[in-house]
């Protein structure tokens, strides 16, 4: 029999986007999948009911209907607890479980006999890079980021050359270089500011100077040699992080916007602008923390609210970028999820093979069992 693929709807407060699109059906249905899509699964992306059914979905009028016969559930956010007592024993689940954080779903899943995957951990390589989640969405996030604080900014990005006077660019900041922030460089850029961006790698430099930005950072020789052979950044001495810090610092006073992306997996967000820092910047000057759901990278920003401190800086901390443009979000992730599942799914029955090794370093639970040794540990 083929392999029945459920899609349900998203139940996290906030969450906008979908785990499939009409385009990602017809590939499912190619692959040799049956596709059942939970009613009003696409409606937070601009979907509708029968967009899905007019490519051969068939629409379940509720979560049980949906995984009825489901041997793969694919998700945004990891399941909720209805959803996984639903799940028959052994059924294949694939969303992004933030799987650090989320252990009741992860326990859940364990419990319920689900091989689960997590596409979070999708290694960074190659092969992998058509699923890779993490740079699909980063990518928009950081295009969001520059709208969100172009909208909370009291004035305009670009130069203007007006009869009533000259109008001066915006200056923009950018802390981490990673896929967020090379996007948000580049959207700032062409909404016109002059940008400015730092990383703790060598190698971005260039990246950042190729979109028209200024590097920022102390280049000494502790620097230069600041990248294992795996693109990672080291760990840096306290007396390197001090001259950063006291670079940035100064240069922070000077800015009108700072867009902060940077994120550990597995760990808190780093803070990389201090109360101090942010009581050094201008009034009407704007902070827009993208890591504010791991812990934030700003001190003084609170989960999905706008702050505005004593001395008149906005520090914008919004959840879930990408669901705030959840169209397009959807389609690369729904893209993603066909790719990682193709590698699992052979003349439309599933095949698993947990040697592969975009596989093996994906996958949470299997057989009863926590076996990613991350998460385990």
């Amino acid at each position: 029999m083929a392999v029945a693929v459920a899609v349900t709807r998203e139940r996290r407060e906030g969450e906008t986007r979908c785990a499939v699109t009409p385009e990602t059906v017809k590939k499912l249905i190619a692959m040799g999948a049956t596709v059942a899509v939970e009613a009003g699964t696409g409606l937070g992306s601009s979907i509708p009911d029968a967009d899905y059914a007019a490519v051969g979905a068939t629409i379940a009028k509720d979560t049980k209907a949906a995984l009825a016969h489901a041997d793969v559930l694919l998700k945004v956010r990891g399941p909720t607890a209805q959803e996984i007592s639903a799940l028959k024993s052994g059924a294949i689940v694939i969303a992004m479980l933030d799987a650090y954080r989320e252990k009741d779903t992860v326990e859940a899943l364990k419990g319920a006999g689900a091989t689960a995957f997590a596409m979070e951990f999708v290694p960074r390589i190659t092969r992998a890079q058509v699923m890779d989640v993490l740079s699909s969405q980063a990518n928009l996030a950081g295009y969001r980021a520059v709208i969100e604080a172009a909208n909370a900014f009291g004035r305009g990005f670009p130069m203007m050359m007006t009869a009533a006077g000259t109008v001066a660019p915006a200056k923009v900041f950018v802390m981490g270089v990673g896929v967020a922030g090379l996007q948000a460089i580049a959207t700032a850029r062409r909404l016109g500011a002059v940008v400015t961006a730092t990383d703790v790698r060598p190698a971005t430099k260039e990246q950042v100077e190729s979109l028209g930005a200024k590097f920022i950072a102390v280049e000494d020789e502790e620097f230069a040699n600041a990248q294992t052979a795996g693109g990672y950044a080291k760990e840096m001495s306290a007396e390197y992080r001090a001259k950063q810090a006291a670079l940035t610092g100064e240069h922070i006073k000077k800015q009108d916007i700072v867009i902060t992306t940077a994120l550990i997996p597995g760990r808190a967000a780093p803070v990389l602008v201090t109360a101090e820092q942010v009581a050094s910047m201008k009034p009407g000057s704007v902070l827009v923390d993208l890591a504010i759901e791991n812990g934030g990278n700003v001190q003084g920003a609170k989960l999905n609210e706008t702050t505005v401190t004593a001395n008149g800086v906005s520090i914008v901390a919004p959840a879930n970028l990408p669901g705030r443009i959840a169209a397009d979000a959807s389609n690369l992730y729904a893209r993603n999820l066909v790719a990682f599942l193709d590698l699992m799914v052979k003349d439309g029955a599933v095949a698993l093979d947990l040697e592969d090794e975009i596989l093996k370093a994906a996958v949470v639970t299997h057989g009863g069992a926590v076996v990613h040794e991350g998460v385990r540990g």
